[in-house]
């Protein structure tokens, strides 16, 4: 099995398992991951979902599997169906209404970069490599893929990185912002904080979520929609146990 889903408590654990290949990914890969992805966000103990190789110390993805795209590649309706699969991926990912996790400890390239890219949260370690190579292949990076990066990094860096397919070691990805956290054990680092994000409220960081969205979409200032987020946080569990929590002085327990 290359991709797999794991629950540990409020932690899912979406696992990339195919290290003799660099957890490059092949046809199947992409069109099971949205499946495994529609499994975490749907169920209601998962509140957050992290993305990683099912081993420590290898590539996180090296991308799509060359043997087999370059195979592909002169078949029209195969083309179509991997760039649609792909995409959904990418889209579906990074429209995920929980907190996702990427952790990173070795190669992540190309598309196994889009994956980290479309993860909320980029944790990092000092050996992690990251690069966006269509440029060395004579490809064009999508525009959906692109914009992540973008958001992630501003549009000189992008440009920087799609015009040359440089690879940057992990210093220089946290310097740019193309990851959040780089730390001596990532997997420590990204459980702890995966933890603490299961313990506050799920509510709250999905309205965030969704308004960051807005925000890195183009609007800047609040609408009907925009309200109704802020004020449905009111009339939520979530609020009224966060608030008897803090009269009790106690941890609240959402």
């Amino acid at each position: 099995m290359t991709l797999r889903l794991e629950k540990q408590g409020k932690i899912a654990h979406l696992l990339i398992d195919r290290p003799d290949k660099r957890n490059a990914f092949t046809q199947a890969m992409w069109e099971l991951f949205p499946e495994l992805l529609v499994d975490a966000m749907a169920d209601d103990a998962v509140r957050v979902l992290m993305v990683h190789a099912s081993t420590k110390d290898s590539a996180f993805c090296a991308g799509a599997d060359i043997g087999e795209f370059g195979a592909g590649s002169t078949d029209p309706e195969w083309r179509a169906r991997n760039q649609a699969a792909i995409g959904k991926v990418q889209h579906d990912l990074a429209q995920a209404v929980k907190p996702t996790i990427a952790v990173i400890d070795g190669d992540c390239v190309g598309g196994g970069c889009g994956i980290a890219l479309a993860c909320d949260l980029r944790i990092a370690g000092p050996k992690a490599r990251f690069g966006i190579t269509p440029a060395k292949l004579g490809l064009v990076y999508p525009l959906h893929d692109t914009k992540l990066l973008v958001d992630a990094v501003g549009p000189s860096q992008a440009k920087r990185i799609l015009f040359t397919g440089q690879i940057l070691d992990a210093d220089e990805a946290l310097r740019i912002g193309l990851t959040t956290i780089v730390a001596d054990d990532p997997y420590a680092e990204a459980d702890a904080l995966a933890e603490t994000m299961a313990s506050v409220s799920s509510h709250s960081q999905q309205m965030s979520k969704s308004i960051i969205k807005r925000i890195l979409d183009g609007q800047a200032d609040d609408d009907d929609e925009s309200r109704a987020l802020f004020d449905s946080a009111f009339e939520s569990d979530d609020f009224k146990e966060g608030v008897n929590a803090f009269l009790e002085k106690r941890k609240p327990v959402f």
